[in-house]
């Protein structure tokens, strides 16, 4: 008996228990990102996968090792090195998606808000216009089928939209949802309220638009510096003193400098595709 308690103390499965009590946020995670999953299933499943990958190259360290007669020492390192790498990579799934889910409704959120002030000024009840607004295309509309889902279970409107402003990924959409919430329990008009957030959140993408204006001419800058001049001339001036020095330049050294011109190009790519605002006015 007491054998079999320490193997259920040390089971897999205790331990995602406990390693998922370490992240509070990992529930609120995965029900955003839509992961039909445990925490601690979640937990247990990115450990598997570590492990294996740990066991996997530990077993090619071993061959590895015990060929160059090196310390067995690295067969650990290795185990715990891979183990960790791939456990925490995979550990970040859910919080990638709901990285995505934020950047996707974000991007939609004044239509989806427009949509809702259209159909509230043509004098549709906000529950109607709830409904219209889930059947639209887009990202945002599932956040509004759960909402209507809330609903149709019997949850009151207001505790409905306060469950989808505590689970949104989306500070934007939080706001257009707290401000109908807030106008619905306070009893004033719906669609000033949401017309209100709808303007606040207009401006604030157009200033984004602006600053992207700024970062985008200092970027472009930095950009014809390192990316096509320095590169150009460089490489003529290399040429040049090559020649003139008798530098053996075979086509090896010109794939490499190419290879390191592409690692440049890639680099203001991603620099350039992460300042661009996440709006779509």
């Amino acid at each position: 008996m007491q054998a079999r308690d320490i193997l259920d103390k040390i089971s897999l499965s205790s331990i995602s228990k406990r390693v998922a009590h370490l992240f509070p946020k990992l529930r609120k995670d995965l029900w955003i990102a839509q992961i039909n999953k445990s925490p601690a299933d979640y937990v247990k499943e990115k450990l598997k996968m570590g492990l294996m990958a740990g066991l996997t190259m530990a077993v090619l360290t071993f061959f590895l090792v015990d060929k160059m007669n090196k310390s067995y020492v690295w067969i650990l390192v290795s185990f715990l090195a891979f183990f960790s790498i791939v456990f925490f990579t995979m550990f970040k799934t859910a919080r990638s998606k709901v990285i995505k889910r934020q950047k996707d409704i974000d991007r939609e959120v004044l239509f989806a808000g427009r949509f809702l002030l259209v159909k509230l000024n043509a004098g549709k009840p906000l529950i109607n216009a709830l409904m219209d607004a889930s059947k639209s295309y887009g990202v945002a509309n599932k956040y509004f089928q759960s909402i209507m889902h809330e609903i149709d279970i019997g949850t009151p409107v207001e505790e409905a939209l306060d469950k989808a402003v505590k689970y949104c990924p989306s500070s934007r959409m939080k706001k257009i949802l707290f401000q109908i919430n807030n106008a619905l329990k306070i009893g004033i008009d719906v669609t000033k309220s949401l017309e209100a957030a709808l303007d606040q959140i207009a401006e604030e993408q157009l200033i984004e638009i602006q600053r992207y204006g700024k970062k985008l001419n200092s970027v472009t800058m930095f950009y014809m510096l390192g990316a096509v001049v320095m590169p150009s001339l460089g490489l003529t001036m290399f040429v040049i003193v090559a020649s003139m020095m008798n530098i053996d330049a075979d086509m090896t050294l010109f794939i490499v400098l190419a290879f390191f011109l592409m690692i440049i190009e890639f680099i203001f790519m991603t620099v350039f595709k992460s300042i661009r605002p996440n709006v779509n006015i």
